[in-house]
């Protein structure tokens, strides 16, 4: 009897009558930042709007940090299987009130047992028919893009999936924004067999490929994955990273990034804040409410930047020197006259060899590298913005507050609440 009475208590709530606790099965990995992070935003929006109960949930791998290891096509896809039959018995008996998914080749079985679902879309190309949830792979692209740009490379690789619509969305995004800088990218084909696929095998392709490289190269990489892979076929073919091949991948898989040798660069994604959403909107449906498909986007918003990329690519010894300077200064209030003084040069000189290599002058240059010091001070730690201001040479919270906006085109406290870490 006392045991019958916990269970009821534990699935209902009184609100003045009683009330069922809805269900949803989560079947997303966690083996990954993305997949982790998500789950957040769904546990927030549950702890804050809830309750909602998640008695199983089911984790997978996805395909594309599992394909190296495999032979076979049929292997390959049993490898990222999603729910199989028996799993889909349970879900059929158990009948949980929604159900919050990364897709699978069986995506299908799920939507045909009618229940409001949300797909986060990692493999297949998205389903307008369905409720989704996208990364913002434009904005992905164009964000490593400008990262590669602003560090002065003129020569470009991608690194993807060939087969994962996302990673092809992101490599002709970042291809569009460097084609549009006056550059070309050089893009990594995988083996068309599967067995030349494992490993060891493509290990050497990889390798061979950014070999063919002309140096030094920016690469972008489609996830944190597929960037450790660049960084081990650079150490196979004794190329250095970064000052050879400077490498961003996605999604700031911290275990990932740091794990890599050197440590990976990478554009970070708001993904606790799409779980949420998405949980916002599935409530809503479980409750009853109509509502045509739904896409939750996942937007970057910011790069991380670790070894792989912490150089500046510039032939020029003299701007390489000034730009060095510049990043050792940039925590005072520099003046182009600084600079001029430490090279030794003129104001026109310095200026026409700013413009030849960086296309931008020496001080967009200098408000530039203050201004992503100032967003990394603001995101990464809590010092009110007066601290900011008084440790970075600003004579007052208004002046920080105007040079900060003129560039990002938000107050330091806005971007503060919309970017950093909730």
């Amino acid at each position: 009897m006392a045991e019958n009475l916990f269970l009821r208590l534990f699935k209902y709530y009184d609100t003045g009558m009683k009330k069922k606790v809805p269900t949803v099965a989560l079947i997303i990995e966690t083996s990954r930042t993305f997949g982790r992070e998500l789950v957040r935003g769904i546990m927030k929006y549950s702890r804050t709007n809830g309750p909602w109960t998640f008695p199983w949930i089911f984790y997978k791998e996805e395909l594309c940090y599992t394909e190296h290891g495999v032979e076979r096509e049929e292997d390959l896809f049993s490898t990222a299987r999603g729910v199989d039959r028996a799993e889909l018995e349970q879900l059929k008996r158990w009948r949980p009130d929604g159900i919050i998914t990364r897709d699978s080749k069986d995506i299908d079985k799920l939507s045909g047992l009618n229940i409001p679902l949300f797909v986060s879309v990692g493999m297949n190309d998205p389903d307008p028919r369905r409720n989704n949830i996208l990364t913002d792979d434009v904005s992905i692209g164009q964000m490593a893009a400008e990262h590669l740009l602003e560090r002065g490379f003129r020569n470009f690789g991608f690194c993807g999936f060939d087969d994962m619509f996302w990673s092809r969305r992101r490599c002709q995004s970042f291809c569009d924004r460097i084609t549009e800088a006056g550059f070309k990218t050089s893009i990594y084909k995988k083996p068309a067999s599967y067995t030349s696929r494992t490993w060891f095998k493509e290990e050497k392709n990889l390798a061979k490929w950014l070999l063919s490289l002309s140096k030094p190269a920016g690469v972008m990489s489609a996830n944190d994955s597929r960037g450790q892979h660049i960084t081990e076929a650079c150490a196979k073919a004794k190329l250095g990273v970064p000052y050879e091949v400077a490498v961003i991948g996605v999604d700031n898989d911290e275990h990932l990034c740091n794990f890599s040798n050197p440590p990976l660069s990478s554009v970070a994604m708001d993904t606790e804040r799409g779980g949420y959403h998405a949980c916002e909107l599935l409530g809503k449906m479980m409750a009853g409410k109509k509502l045509r498909p739904q896409t939750v986007v996942i937007s970057p918003i910011k790069v991380v930047t670790r070894q792989s990329t912490n150089i500046v690519a510039v032939e020029d010894k003299l701007v390489a020197e000034a730009l060095h300077f510049i990043n050792q200064n940039a925590r005072r209030p520099l003046q182009i006259f600084d600079v001029m003084k430490y090279l030794k040069v003129s104001r026109s000189y310095l200026h026409q060899k700013f413009m030849n290599t960086l296309k931008r002058s020496v001080y967009d240059e200098i408000k530039r590298v203050r201004i992503n010091l100032i967003g990394r001070m603001l995101l990464e730690t809590d010092l009110p913005v007066s601290d900011i201001a008084v440790k970075l040479g600003f004579t007052s919270d208004s002046h920080i507050a105007r040079y900060f906006e003129q560039k990002t085109g938000m107050s330091p406290m806005k971007f503060r609440k919309l970017i950093g870490h909730k």
